[in-house]
């Protein structure tokens, strides 16, 4: 019969186990042979041999694995990568391992998290957008549920003798899933994780988070999520050690800092006080200079322009640079504390001797610096409402600036410094045809394994992580899991740079693609295209009936640009002109690469507001302006 999926070939006498066997390779789940048997069977126990496959473990003195990921961290947050901002646990790591700075990710979280778990592209695995209801969508990129012929991490490392714990944001659960009814199939443990604890969702409060543990939800006991899940990968971990001493285990340790909102005790933010009154153009300027004494960035980088929306910090009036600068004093208290938690997990690795036998993975971010706090920064969960305006907006935040960072706020910093953190790029979170949405400092720390730290300038992607973990652990990626036939892994392994930093990446080719934004990378030359509306314009068209217009949208009016990055890593110079036999070459390539993991059809953030995607019952037939205006009420 037909090969459904190009997952397997099934011929089966009956009409019932026919129809079964197709709806199973439809859904990814292909029939595998269980073990064989082989002991003897006789007619009495006299006659017969009893057989008890081998247990499986890992070798003795395999390493640990820990992956930590930070969340809206841009490239020029962190002092660990030239930032202003204080991150010493971070510093240590990458000055006692590797700076990867080459290294990309999607430009949006769930995206980011889907690859790398699983080790392959993120409409391949079914997340092209969210498992959120409102952008998720009824097709096979898109539909947010991962499916069982991608394994994750966890599952691989769980049947290679790891216990495997995860603690923090998760963010690849279906909505209509994320109860304590289930089905469970698509959370943390059933996907590998033998025990959970975090939140399944994009965002959470960090004092009032909307918590589970393995399956079901839990009472936040009032501390600031971060301390929370800390204690309890340590927790984790102290338990499993005492148990079985020596065994692996494997860590997701995911924060939901920096992402909004930033809320941070005072003692964390009141350090910087005063640090940022010169505005986010100094930092831009400070930022740019440490880099290169860092050797993360060239030496010849060009701070690109500020962006046209971003004011010039000298002509702001006095209390707009009061409140602005509150915004980037509680941000970045909050990445500092984000540090401090980090600190804690390490050095409790340590206490118990097993830091030296961990392999970690530090991502400094699922995406660059985020877009979402507007122009304006944010105190409220709700930043564009029906008829306010930028005016009213700031006046509400001057007058609550002493709760900016609070549990009582909702809080998120202006643009201006989300361009800033996201220094030496230009653009930010959600704009995958910009470096200043996928390119992401990444830290690999593995005493063991790594003769001489330094800087590595390979290009990686995220789904590049998994098949290196793999690498080092001298595992190979399973042919089936739990009986389920697995696609093959998509990411290259980097694992011959860890010594060599002449190594030649394996990773040429690369597409990207978030809500419109769209680009397409070949061996060091890139083809990109901005996609309007965005996000931040598609809210405008709903909260200003003048301005509904930019909901229309066209790919077909999109501009592609050309670069080459092996010569201009942060893309100032468009070559679309001077080369268009190449830029047409690459925007084939991107179709092909879009066909061949399920990207199609385009889909943006115009249909994502008015809601032409994924509708629920009730808001058929209604715009997008109703149902925003129903959930201001």
């Amino acid at each position: 019969m037909k090969d459904y999926n190009n997952s397997i070939s099934i011929k089966s006498p009956k009409k019932g186990l026919l129809i079964t066997a197709v709806l199973l390779a439809q859904f990814g789940f292909a029939q595998t042979k269980p073990e064989e048997f082989k002991g003897v069977i006789g007619k009495t126990l006299a006659d017969s041999k009893e057989y008890w496959p081998e247990p499986v473990t890992a070798p003795k003195g395999a390493p640990n694995v820990v992956w930590i990921i930070l969340d809206d961290v841009g490239y020029g947050a962190s002092s660990a990568f030239g930032g202003l901002i204080e991150t010493p646990v971070l510093e240590s790591l990458a000055n006692n391992g590797l700076r990867y700075t080459n290294f990309h990710t999607t430009a949006i979280c769930a995206p980011t998290r889907s690859a790398l778990l699983t080790g392959s592209n993120s409409h391949k695995v079914h997340v092209g957008g969210f498992s959120h209801t409102i952008m998720s969508a009824g097709f096979p990129g898109w539909d947010g549920r991962l499916p069982s012929k991608n394994g994750t991490v966890a599952e691989i490392l769980r049947d290679k003798g790891y216990n495997t714990f995860g603690v923090g944001k998760y963010g690849v659960t279906p909505d209509e899933e994320a109860t304590d009814a289930g089905p469970f199939d698509h959370w943390p443990t059933g996907k590998g994780f033998e025990h959970f604890f975090g939140f399944l969702g994009s965002a959470t409060d960090q004092y009032k988070p909307d918590l589970i543990e393995d399956q079901a939800h839990v009472t936040p006991d009032g501390r600031h999520l971060s301390e929370q899940i800390t204690d309890k990968a340590i927790s984790y971990i102290a338990r499993q050690q005492k148990a079985a001493p020596g065994k692996p285990f494997f860590l997701y340790y995911s924060q939901a800092a920096v992402h909004a909102p930033h809320q941070v005790a005072q003692k964390w933010s009141d350090p910087y006080k005063g640090k940022f009154d010169d505005g986010w153009d100094a930092y831009r300027e400070k930022t740019i200079a440490n880099q290169k004494k860092l050797g993360v960035i060239p030496s010849n980088a060009v701070l690109p322009e500020r962006n046209p929306l971003i004011a010039d910090w000298k002509k702001l009036t006095p209390d707009q640079k009061k409140v602005y600068a509150k915004f980037m004093e509680v941000y970045a208290g909050y990445l500092t504390y984000t540090d401090y938690e980090i600190g804690r997990l390490v050095n409790y690795l340590k206490e118990i001797n097993q830091l030296e036998n961990t392999v970690v993975f530090v991502l400094i971010g699922d995406n660059g610096a985020s877009k979402e706090g507007t122009l304006q920064g944010a105190v409220n969960r709700q930043t564009y409402v029906v008829g306010e305006t930028d005016e009213k907006v700031f006046q509400n935040n001057l007058n609550r600036i002493g709760e900016i960072g609070t549990p009582e706020t909702y809080t998120n910093y202006p643009l201006g410094w989300a361009q800033a953190t996201n220094v030496p790029f230009k653009d930010w979170k959600q704009d995958a045809n910009s470096e200043g949405g996928t390119h992401n400092p990444l830290i690999v720390y593995y005493p063991k394994g790594i003769k001489t730290p330094g800087i590595r300038t390979q290009y990686s992607h995220v789904i590049d992580i998994l098949p290196t973990t793999l690498d080092i652990l001298g595992v190979k990626a399973p042919e089936s899991i739990r009986e389920i036939k697995q696609d093959t892994i998509q990411g290259y392994s980097f694992y011959n740079s860890l010594n060599d930093a002449k190594a030649i990446s394996s990773h040429k080719v690369q597409h990207y693609y978030i809500f419109g934004a769209r680009a397409i990378y070949s061996d060091g030359w890139k083809a990109a295209a901005a996609h309007h509306p965005n996000s931040i314009e598609a809210k405008e068209a709903l909260s200003d009936p003048k301005k509904a217009g930019l909901l229309k949208a066209d790919f077909d009016k999109d501009v592609w640009e050309l670069y080459n990055i092996n010569e201009d890593f942060n893309e100032q110079k468009d070559l679309a002109k001077k080369y268009p036999e190449k830029l047409a070459e690459l925007k084939k390539l991107f179709d092909e690469q879009a066909k061949k993991n399920n990207l199609y059809p385009l889909i943006d953030w115009s249909d994502v507001y008015q809601r032409k995607i994924h509708q629920t019952p009730g808001t058929e037939g209604k715009s997008a302006q109703e149902l925003l205006t129903k959930a201001n009420k």
